[in-house]
């Protein structure tokens, strides 16, 4: 069991594996990643659970091109971490349109026996100037 100093490095770790199964569409290791509580909040305002949001990426019903989490400030309470930062994207949504994600997002990361997994994600679009 990692010590509290020890979990911010973990949680941006697990960060960068749950962004790279998503562009991947690695569907065992965001299984792994993914509480089965999940609530996954698009851009769009639509809502996934677990389920239907492993489905849609392993349908390609969100083909991940790009991600990059420029910035990021993480808050650690008990056992959850908040993860605050920015992500930028390039999807394509069901297998026709081509976004540019721009969004300042929350990741909700919460401790289930040994393990950290997602529980929310949150994202909000920044306006273009």
């Amino acid at each position: 069991m990692p010590t509290d100093a020890d979990i911010p490095s973990l949680i941006r770790e697990l960060e960068e594996r749950r962004y790279a199964a998503m562009l991947d569409a690695d569907i065992p290791t965001l299984d792994a990643l993914l509480s089965d509580q999940l609530v996954y909040t698009h851009s769009n305002a639509t809502v996934d659970g677990k389920a239907s949001y492993l489905a849609k990426v392993a349908d390609k019903y969100f083909d991940y091109l790009d991600i990059a989490h420029p910035e990021e400030q993480l808050i650690l309470n008990g056992s959850a971490v908040l993860v605050i930062g920015r992500m930028t994207a390039r999807v394509v949504m069901e297998g026709k349109t081509e976004r540019h994600l721009n969004n300042r997002t929350l990741t909700v990361w919460v401790r289930e026996g040994e393990a950290w997994r997602v529980a929310a994600f949150q994202p909000t679009p920044i306006p273009q100037n």
